[in-house]
């Protein structure tokens, strides 16, 4: 093992077993790292030491725009701050919170700098689940957007291990100098000298639900975020550093991270983010700021076809946007066709996990097939086998299994013997694969609900549904929808004295709401007198899915 320059030892002490881990494999010249690596020296350092600190990095509609060497002073200053003010030694957790903006990039870079490890959050998330990210991460410090501090205040409250919250965006005041802005000017011009990491250090913890609703942790490496760069996005993806790169997924995802940070500061390129990322406010972005490259759901492609084909944003007809890049949910070859016709662009599918940090299957432009994800990205392998994990003959569906670069890695957590058997990361999905190598997707093997790109765990929605004084019985699956992919539908047995009527649909609604993010509510309640059971008790969710 590589000497770790972590002093915080946690996420090494809590790492998978070695034989739980799945095999990794570097078969690309490219991907033979050295042993010391810093993300942040090859993301953003190297750009600037290499003359390109005057190229656009990152900018945000009525927001900043920011050069490499720009972005570097801020990520600098913030690393400072985090060192000097705030304790940080290497290894030290740092959750991030904040909308898609340039402040969330640079502090992010300031704590890969500093040799801590990123710990993304979504702007909707909601105290409770917040706090089990405290709490399973041994988060210590946060930074955080103002507008966002009401749900961290109340998760600290129950956390006393978060001892320190920097919030910027403060605006006037008192509160403003303490602010992170204020915090920044004292350490502005002092450069940052890079913790020199090992490769295999960790920098990033990425959360993702499970179908429990327990979170977990996925921990990746330095090496891992540069080897994501050097798969998908060289072989499939081919963007330039003159592209404009712009998309709806948060940070906090590593589709997003990857999409619109990693992948456009790896080549140079620049990258706009968006605090609003609905289709209207995307179709309006790209044609604004000549977006050349996108990153969103198959459910945004197909809400924005119409619009796209009106303000003529393909090069086709004139327009910019030149790649488009889908994933988060299976894409309908329907959604495929409906993109093209409005824009002339062949839409890259790809199917990717938060446990493998990105995509690693897929197809480019020239390779697409209609109803195919596509093959697996140079530097991965795959199969689809059976429960054994046997391959299964061609044509026949089974169980998805990858083998690569990156692979998952849970923090501390039983869960890690779920995902990785044999060395292989079996990722929850159903495909079968043709005789030319292509995979088809066919569902989930799990119940993780899938809806417009978010993964929304059943049981969650299911606990928060039962904490309601009207409810007795409840369970939640998702239910098949043209727009979104799938919906969250909730199948709910009232306690008696309450009515079945939309006043009560809507009441139930606006609790998940207002307990867990916004994005989990159940778009479809239906009232039933009684749950199809087992005559052992046990809920027969295959008769609610039908």
């Amino acid at each position: 093992m590589i000497r770790s320059a972590h002093v915080d030892t946690f996420a090494r002490d809590h790492l998978p077993a070695p034989e739980a881990r799945p095999e990794f494999h570097f078969d690309l010249p490219e991907l033979q790292f050295p042993e010391r690596l810093n993300c942040a020296s090859e993301l953003l350092d190297r750009h600037v030491i290499e003359g390109r600190g005057s190229r656009r990095c990152v900018s945000a509609p009525g927001g900043p725009s920011w050069t490499y060497a720009e972005l570097q002073q801020k990520a600098d200053a913030i690393a400072h701050v985090l060192v000097a003010e705030c304790g940080l030694v290497p290894g030290n957790r740092v959750l991030l919170r904040s909308a898609n903006k340039p402040m969330l990039v640079a502090c992010w870079f300031a704590v890969v700098k500093a040799g801590g490890i990123a710990v993304g959050t979504m702007p909707m998330l909601r105290a409770k689940e917040l706090g089990q990210i405290v709490e399973r991460g041994h988060v210590t410090i946060a930074l955080c957007d103002a507008a966002l501090g009401g749900e961290l205040a109340a998760a600290a409250a129950a956390q006393p291990r978060l001892a320190r919250i920097v919030h910027f965006a403060v605006g006037h005041g008192a509160a403003a100098t303490d602010g992170l802005e204020a915090r920044m000017a004292r350490h502005a011009g002092q450069p940052f000298a890079n913790v020199d990491t090992a490769a295999d250090d960790t920098c990033l913890f990425a959360f993702t639900s499970g179908t429990t609703g327990q979170p977990k942790a996925t921990m990746h490496f330095h090496r891992d975020v540069i080897a994501s760069c050097l798969c998908f996005p060289p072989h499939v993806l081919r963007a330039a550093p003159d592209d404009v790169f712009i998309g709806s997924p948060p940070l906090a995802f590593t589709f997003g991270l990857g999409g619109l940070t990693v992948f456009p500061m790896h080549i140079g390129a620049s990258t706009v983010l968006l605090e609003k990322a609905g289709p209207p406010d995307l179709l309006e972005a790209i044609a604004a700021h000549r977006a050349t490259v996108c990153f969103t759901a198959p459910t945004s492609y197909r809400a924005m076809a119409a619009g796209a084909r009106e303000r003529k944003l393909g090069m086709r007809d004139g327009g910019t946007l030149r790649k488009c890049v889908a994933a988060g949910e299976a894409l309908p070859a329907a959604t495929r066709a409906l993109w093209k016709e409005a824009t002339g662009i062949e839409i890259i599918d790809g199917i990717g996990a938060t446990e493998m940090f990105h995509i690693f299957i897929a197809a480019d432009e020239a390779h697409a097939r209609p109803g195919a994800t596509g093959v697996a990205v140079p530097g991965y392998r795959a199969r689809v086998v059976d429960e054994d994990g046997n391959d299964v003959p061609v044509g026949t569906i089974g169980r998805l299994a990858v083998q690569g670069p990156t692979g998952c890695r849970y923090l501390s957590d039983p869960r890690q013997a779920d995902y990785v058997k044999g060395g292989w990361n079996y990722t929850g999905d159903a495909y079968l694969q043709d005789a030319d190598g292509y995979f088809f997707y066919q569902s989930r093997t799990d119940d993780m609900i899938i809806s417009a790109g978010y993964n929304i765990a059943a049981l969650e929605v299911e606990d928060v549904l039962l904490r309601h004084e009207a409810v007795a019985e409840c369970a939640v699956v998702g239910a098949a929808d043209e727009e979104r992919g799938q919906i969250v539908k909730a199948f709910v047995v009232l306690r008696s004295g309450h009515s079945a009527d939309e006043a009560m649909v809507k009441e139930l609604q606006d609790f998940v709401k207002a307990t867990v993010a916004p994005y989990k509510y159940p778009r479809a309640v239906e009232f039933r007198e009684a749950l199809p059971r087992t005559e052992t008790g046990k809920l027969q969710r295959f008769r609610l899915r039908q």
